[in-house]
Parts: structure tokens; C-alpha cells; sequence
């Protein structure tokens, strides 16, 4: 029987696509609505767009307000530290982000640290970056060069109790490492990047490895389906929720 204290969490890499309207969001509904409609759906969402500007503190705090009790945010940590410091004396702009972050109280999952592909392969500017949050353990990492995948760094994300996400892309085959108590699953479409809809075999196989990490001891995984053109992403995230997660739990728990 699954253990109760473990959750999925699924969702998109956003909401706020102009081609999701008739393919997820119905053509009628106004925009200032899409948020609303969207967390009625989902119980987790990773927001990319913290990658690219800064919020006002009162955006966080009405994300908070207008979400169901449950509801989980991932925010993606700005490309100032990741991509253009590349981690190294970024501690003031992290301490910055992790405040604004956790104005989400109880409903901040995670901080998606991103390591950017030109970034090379040092632990101990990872390390360091790292220790500037207030929580390390509430970081999941996503590498985008192959050297960073070793013992070493695995070591060092278990030993802060950092996540390792794994993504799912035309260059990275779906893995399920795990250096927390929590997984996570990154999906950018499995053989073309973004515009990529995926088939009924593919959910199967990533239900699989969600479960797999559950068995082998998470306590949450957070599985985000980011092949938003036309509308693949939403419509992905509720075939894997209801057809492959759901009707396996109810199966195993009844």
C-alpha cells in the first residue's frame, strides 16, 4: 500500500500561454481568469518567469491568497545568479530571491536552481551557493552540462539535502536520482524540445519512475511538464495525474 504522508505533484511550467486558449483554456474565459482556472486543476506550478524578471512582493503574496489550501509553487531562481554570475558572489541577489520566495509560506514547494551549460563543473561554488539559502533543502538543482552528473556532486546535494531534478529532453533520457526525500521531474518533450506531445506509453513510463521513487523512500515528487506549445503541457499533466497515477493509487490502496 502507497504510503499516505507521500504526495504528486503535478503541473506546468507556466499558465500564461496565448496558444493554450482552446486547447486547455476555454475561448471564451478572460485572461484575468486563466491563474484561477488553472489551480483548479493543478496543485502545483513551476514559475519560469521569476527567471526572467523580479515580482512584487504583492504578486507573491495574491498568489498565495488565490490558491486552494495544498496548492505548491515552484519559482525558478533568476538567470542573474544562475546565468550570469554562473554562482559565484551571488549570495546578496539569492538571500534577495529567498525572501521574496517565501512570502509563499507554506505554499513555496521548492527554488529551482537551474546551473546554466556554460558553468563549469565546481563544487564548490555550488556548495557555497547553496548554503546561501536559507534552507538548502528547498532547492532542486537541474543541470544542463553531463560533468556535473557525478558521485561528488550527488554527495553534496544529499549531504545539504538538496533535490536533483531530472529532466526528460532530446539530450537527457529520463533518469530517477534521488539525493532528498523528494523527486523531481522535469519534462521538456522526449524527442523534439518543447513542441513535443507525449504519448500514452511515455506517461506510463514517467508514472513509472514517480512511483519507483516513492518506493524507494520520497516523501513528495514534484513531476512538471514543460512542452508548452499548443497546449501539449496541461493536457499531458491531467493524462498522467488521472490515467496513470490516480487509477494506479486507487487500485493499490483499495
Amino acid at each position: 500500500m502507497e504510503n499516505p504522508l507521500t504526495r504528486y505533484f503535478i503541473g506546468t511550467s507556466g499558465w500564461t500561454y496565448d496558444d493554450w486558449r482552446g486547447n486547455f483554456y476555454p475561448v471564451d474565459l478572460p485572461r484575468s481568469r486563466w491563474f484561477d482556472y488553472y489551480t483548479a486543476r493543478f496543485d502545483a506550478v513551476e514559475v519560469n518567469a521569476t527567471f526572467y524578471r523580479a515580482f512584487k512582493d504583492q504578486t507573491c503574496r495574491e498568489w498565495h491568497a488565490r490558491t486552494p489550501a495544498g496548492f505548491r509553487f515552484v519559482l525558478k531562481a533568476p538567470r542573474a545568479i544562475t546565468h550570469y554570475k554562473h554562482l559565484l558572489d551571488a549570495a546578496e541577489e539569492i538571500r534577495a530571491f529567498d525572501r521574496s520566495a517565501h512570502l509563499l509560506e507554506e505554499k513555496l514547494g521548492l527554488i529551482l536552481l537551474q546551473v546554466a551549460p556554460d558553468t563549469p563543473y565546481d563544487l564548490e561554488r555550488l556548495r557555497s551557493a547553496l548554503l546561501a539559502f536559507r534552507t538548502p533543502s528547498e532547492v532542486a538543482v537541474e543541470f544542463r552540462r553531463r560533468d556535473w552528473l557525478t558521485v561528488d556532486t550527488y554527495d553534496l546535494l544529499r549531504d545539504l539535502g538538496a533535490a536533483l531534478v531530472n529532466p526528460d529532453s532530446p539530450r537527457d533520457p529520463l533518469a530517477d536520482r534521488l539525493t532528498s526525500e523528494v523527486g523531481y521531474l522535469r519534462l521538456h518533450g522526449r524527442r523534439r524540445w518543447y513542441a513535443y506531445d507525449y504519448t500514452g506509453e511515455e506517461l506510463a513510463e514517467v508514472a513509472g519512475v514517480a512511483r519507483g521513487m516513492i518506493d524507494r523512500g520520497a516523501k513528495e515528487v514534484y513531476i512538471f511538464f514543460n512542452n508548452d506549445p499548443g497546449g501539449c503541457a496541461p493536457r499531458n499533466a491531467l493524462e498522467l495525474r488521472e490515467r496513470y497515477l490516480n487509477a494506479y493509487l486507487n487500485v493499490h490502496m483499495n
